[in-house]
């Protein structure tokens, strides 16, 4: 049964430095209160002017999660669908840019009556608006809200206000602040400081916090406790530690062990659940992952790693999560190895490399760069039977790879990339080309949900458990050229599933290989902790049987 008078708030705020973790700790008690048997919804805030994160350079805002419904979200989006199980509406990722747009609209069509529409007033109201249609269409009894960023952040402070004054008019809510204690070498111990001046930062915007969520690289002490106690005006027990952990995934038991739960839910006057079987099961998960030894190499072949003098993996996070959803499912750890597409083309003995790997991933992407090294990475997996998933961009480029090297169209491509080619097996469909004739690039590309029906007896029909008719989420414009598909499919290559109407490639094998699979769609987003995706589930599985040949 839903909770009397309405759902409880959790409000997840950060401080010191932005990447602590909000979307993880979100996540983590979401996860605990799922485990209690309560209904739980997300909903994240991007300060951002962006109205979504469609149009963002990977490697500067890390992956573009895609919802069920076609929304380009942040990525702890895909936090909290894999750590709560549930399929997130894209109005569930807020951004700034969306609330001035609508507010804006609103004032245009003169629903404010001829009011002066005021930025302290109506913004905030409209943010209000938002937040409680999270609640109303989902019915959760427990909605958690993290608000991006660092507070003190100017582009934040309306998101703020409009979470306090939900709260000074009624809304029972709890203020979750996850801050950040270093420990200096020159000094030698951890410092409390950082965390007591965002806590005061918070403060001065009208907010109290209820809990000091602690990121540090080891657990708090008693004396860090009782200063952050005294300063940060919160009960000792109020004060959480979160260390640096293995796996994001022990997260919610570190807060288990510390009553965190327990802490919040009294907190909001609620007698908690004794736990469900979700508890139970989240612990054999847990014991699975530690108590493997024996480890696959996966290469994930991308190019959206370098940011200056760093590596961003977040720009792949789904597909990370996704390997390890598998991996742990069948108790062997995954050592992920990252290739650069482009190290390919530049030295093409480099790809000697790929022999070490139990399995390969070429993932989505655009444009051209690195798409010579993705081609030679897939002719080597197929002609030395490395077992290989292509998603999105992956199954194009293994098309015309296919086109090239085994049907001798030297130089078969996507019009993306070259748009003279005599044999365009990638092509952009004449609704697409339409868009981008008008700059219409903003969710314009197909997203979100489309089913696929797939061919009976083929590999892909049975890792999909013998269905006929699957659905996965999708983020793209070109599509295998449906006038040479008859023609392509030939020579080991088989389509395996198309669009309903026939018109589309959705998924492609190869009978002449072990695994070697690919698919328009993005499958990371629809895999979870306990459910694996399919294709990942098969792609280790492959990986796991090569090793151990």
């Amino acid at each position: 049964m839903p909770l009397q008078n309405g759902p409880k708030w959790i409000v997840v705020t950060g401080g010191v430095i932005s990447s602590l973790g909000k979307g993880i700790v979100s996540s983590s008690i979401g996860a605990l209160l799922k485990m209690r048997g309560y209904s739980v919804t997300a909903a994240k805030i991007d300060p951002y002017i962006n109205i979504d994160a469609g149009t963002m350079r990977p490697t500067e805002h890390g992956e573009v999660f895609v919802t069920f419904d076609g929304g380009e979200t942040d990525q702890d989006m895909g936090n909290y669908e894999r750590f709560l199980d549930v399929a997130l509406p894209k109005y569930h990722n807020m951004t700034t840019g969306q609330v001035y747009r609508d507010v804006i609209n609103r004032e245009r069509n003169l629903e404010y009556q001829g009011k002066c529409v005021e930025v302290m007033v109506h913004i905030p109201q409209e943010i209000q608006r938002r937040l409680k249609m999270c609640a109303e269409n989902t019915k959760a009894d427990f909605v958690l809200v993290e608000v991006g960023g660092t507070v003190g952040d100017y582009q934040n402070i309306l998101f703020l206000e409009a979470l306090r004054t939900m709260k000074l008019k009624g809304a029972p809510m709890a203020f979750v602040h996850v801050v950040y204690l270093p420990t200096p070498k020159t000094a030698g111990e951890m410092k409390s400081k950082p965390a007591q001046q965002s806590s005061r930062e918070l403060n001065s915007i009208g907010i109290q916090a209820d809990f000091l969520v602690c990121r540090a690289s080891e657990p708090i002490d008693d004396v860090r406790k009782e200063k952050l106690s005294l300063f940060c005006n919160v009960y000792p027990e109020d004060v959480i530690s979160c260390q640096d952990l293995n796996s994001i995934y022990d997260v919610p038991f570190l807060f288990s062990a510390q009553k965190f739960d327990e802490l919040l839910l009294k907190k909001l006057d609620v007698v908690p659940n004794a736990h469900t079987d979700e508890f139970k099961k989240w612990e054999e998960f847990i014991a699975k992952k530690n108590a493997a030894k024996e480890s696959v190499r996966i290469g994930i072949v991308g190019k959206y790693f370098a940011s200056g003098n760093f590596a961003l993996e977040d720009s792949y996070i789904s597909v990370i999560e996704a390997i390890k959803h598998a991996c742990f499912k069948h108790s062997v750890k995954p050592d992920i190895f990252w290739i650069s597409a482009q190290d390919f083309e530049t030295n093409k003995k480099e790809i000697n490399v790929l022999q070490t790997c139990d399995a390969i991933i070429v993932p989505g992407g655009f444009g051209a760069s690195g798409i010579e090294g993705k081609i030679l990475t897939i002719k080597y997996a197929r002609e030395n039977k490395i077992p290989l998933l292509g998603l999105c961009y992956g199954l194009q480029l293994s098309v015309i790879e296919h086109a090239r090297n085994i049907l001798g169209w030297n130089d078969a491509n996507s019009t993306e990339i070259n748009k003279d080619t005599t044999h365009p097996v990638v092509d952009i469909l004449p609704e697409q080309k339409k868009k981008l004739e008008t700059n219409d690039y903003g969710a314009s590309m197909r997203l979100g949900n489309y089913p696929a029906n797939l061919v009976k007896g083929s590999l892909v029909c049975k890792l999909y458990n013998n269905e006929e008719k699957v659905v996965e989420r999708h983020r793209h414009r070109y599509e295998v050229n449906p006038e040479l598909v008859s023609q392509l499919e030939t020579k080991g290559l088989v389509f395996s599933g198309m669009s309903p109407d026939r018109r589309l490639v959705e998924y492609i094998e190869r009978s002449d290989h072990p695994f070697f699979v690919g698919t328009q769609a993005h499958p990371e987003f629809t895999s979870r902790i306990l459910r694996p995706n399919p294709l990942f589930d098969g792609l280790i599985s492959a990986a796991i049987e090569r090793k151990r040949k």
